[in-house]
């Protein structure tokens, strides 16, 4: 099956950071949920708004907040995307939560539920790829959705691969007008679901489909 997906959303730039400012309480907290966090929304948004929150442990909390920072540098930055950017968000999604953040892994990890173990990632094969990707002859949404699926496979970093490729994927679609990307919490289980099987496969073309199909969003003008 080859997939022919178009650019679903021609936003301006400044459309585009207007609705990720819009919904950064929606998007973190979703993003969250990967993590299982157990902030309710509101909780969420409490957080966000730098105000105190109890009965919510200081990981949930740390999550959030570095959710919201990385959130704040990818609407403030303006740089082509490339391996050091990913590394830059990393350094924000997994500030004080991982063996080291902000640079690629250096050793073996596994992935939970599945057999598929992903290789140390060399920076000038990642480099390759990332390029590679970034100049296939196929709309921008879906070289952004193969490029976040690539970076959630080969699990890049020691920790928040998939919230790293998640914000990687929103920076490049706001940068290119083409919307916000957002799994919900309701879609979670079937996520996980195709996740899994494209691990073992490497085949993408049924999580790229579900996804461009259920989790963009955009402003019509």
């Amino acid at each position: 099956m080859k997939l022919a997906l178009s650019d679903k959303f021609q936003l301006t730039l400044e459309q585009n950071r207007f609705l990720a400012r819009k919904n950064i309480v929606e998007v973190i907290h979703s993003i969250s949920r990967l993590e299982n966090v157990n902030t309710t929304f509101p909780q969420t948004k409490t957080i966000i708004d730098g105000m105190s929150v109890s009965g919510i442990s200081t990981h949930d909390i740390q999550v959030v907040l570095n959710l919201k920072n990385a959130w704040q540098y990818i609407l403030s930055t303006d740089v082509p995307f490339d391996l050091g950017l990913a590394c830059k968000i990393n350094s924000f999604v997994a500030y004080n939560e991982s063996l080291a953040w902000g640079e690629l892994r250096t050793g073996n990890v596994g992935i939970s539920g599945v057999s598929f173990v992903p290789e140390i990632p060399i920076k000038a094969d990642v480099e390759q790829t990332l390029n590679d990707l970034n100049h296939l002859p196929i709309s921008t949404t879906h070289r952004v959705l193969k490029t976040m699926y690539y970076m959630m496979r080969n699990q890049l970093f020691w920790d928040g691969n998939k919230r790293s490729a998640m914000i990687c994927a929103n920076y490049q679609l706001i940068m290119s007008g083409c919307g916000v990307l957002n799994i919900n919490e309701s879609q979670l289980e079937t996520w996980h679901t195709l996740l899994s099987d494209f691990y073992e496969t490497n085949d993408d073309n049924e999580i790229i489909a579900w996804t461009y199909d259920n989790c963009l969003y955009g402003i019509t003008v």
